[in-house]
């Protein structure tokens, strides 16, 4: 496993496979980096860079979990390409990790080669927001993998029909860490205080400035067609704003696709070849 330590003194774990373009990935609010296991077999010809947020995955947990913030990840994954050495790359942003994306346009716009949101834009939908400030911190009720996998699927089958079972107990353990107790989040679930924190203190920052400083740059944007997260009408606006943008709908997925759909595939190529 590689790390590496933040100017604040936070070790965050990230990988680095292949050779080739560049593409780091950045994963959703709750997620990490094994999220992109289902991408990383179509990419063997690319440099496929994951990193796992302050407080997710294998990274350390932030004792302040006010630092759980958009701008403070965002410079997390300015120390990672620095750490690796890389002057530029091309951004894969799944939902949290595409706002992350949005702020790197905004404060680093020299760093990124292209930008790919996976089901995110500069609003989230209302019903979304909902969604997620019910689930965020909870431990599942499942003891095992295989029995979250099935609580999984019964979920989020509205918006993933006929996803099968074993996708979903993939999804767990990337979710989901098995201890002697049951099952344990893999993620600090301290990350809902500081959404609760940051919304009455009004310390979130206006995205659609952040996404206008994506114009200059090659942009695509993949929406799943359930999605509750990324609606028509902000994807709507997105274009209106940026008339480069390219994009894409994922059929039978909400938030989010998997990345390994051939709706995902083919934006993804085309961006990255945009990019190069």
């Amino acid at each position: 496993m590689s790390f590496f330590t933040t100017c604040d003194g936070i070790r965050l774990h990230y990988t680095d496979a292949g050779a080739g373009q560049p593409l780091l990935c950045l994963a959703g609010l709750t997620r990490n980096g094994l999220d992109f296991s289902f991408l990383a077999p179509h990419l063997t010809d690319l440099r496929l860079i994951t990193l796992d947020s302050r407080g997710r995955g294998a990274s350390d947990f932030d004792p302040d979990f006010m630092n759980y913030n958009v701008l403070r990840e965002a410079q997390d994954a300015i120390a990672l390409l620095d750490h690796l050495g890389l002057d530029r790359v091309t951004v894969l942003g799944t939902s949290r990790g595409g706002l992350l994306a949005m702020a790197l346009a905004a404060s680093h716009p020299d760093r990124l080669a292209g930008v790919i949101l996976n089901d995110i834009g500069p609003v989230v939908g209302a019903q979304g927001i909902a969604r997620i400030m019910d689930y965020v911190g909870r431990k599942p009720r499942a003891k095992t993998l295989d029995a979250a996998a099935a609580d999984l699927k019964v979920a989020m089958e509205r918006d993933f029909p006929g996803v099968p079972l074993t996708v979903w107990r993939r999804q767990a353990k990337y979710q989901y860490r098995p201890t002697g107790d049951g099952l344990e989040l893999r993620y600090d679930p301290k990350l809902h205080k500081a959404l609760l924190e940051q919304a009455a203190t009004g310390a979130v920052p206006d995205m659609w400035m952040f996404f206008a400083a994506l114009r200059g740059m090659p942009l695509g944007v993949l929406r799943g067609a359930n999605s509750d997260i990324l609606t028509h009408e902000t994807l709507e606006e997105m274009r209106l704003r940026h008339p480069g943008m390219i994009s894409a709908e994922v059929p039978d997925r909400g938030h989010v696709p998997f990345l390994d759909e051939p709706q995902s595939l083919a934006l993804i190529r085309r961006l990255l070849e945009d990019a190069r």
